[in-house]
């Protein structure tokens, strides 16, 4: 069983940061989604892509992994670049 963990990113269709501290271990799939022959509809037997488990650090989410034998990915939260820009540099 793998998983990987990361940082929440910012949703970027709100200015606000909610949640954007905590780390996530998500398991990766076992298996292919197929078709249902039925409805059409995409799903797998696999249970546990519907398990993502929220830690408040990423040491907290390593032990989790390590104290039940999950080998994990961990996604480096890339650096924030922010563009200072005032309202004046438009008439420049």
């Amino acid at each position: 069983m793998t998983a990987r963990i990361y940082q929440r990113p910012k949703n970027a269709m709100q200015s606000g940061k909610a949640r954007t501290g905590d780390w996530v271990l998500d398991f990766a799939p076992a298996e292919a989604k197929k078709p249902d022959p039925l409805m059409g509809w995409a799903g797998s037997g696999d249970t546990q892509q519907q398990v993502q488990l929220s830690f408040a650090s990423e040491q907290d989410a390593l032990a989790y992994a390590a104290r039940y034998g999950i080998e994990v990915r961990v996604h480096a939260t890339p650096p924030r670049r922010l563009k200072i820009q005032a309202y004046a540099d438009n008439f420049r």
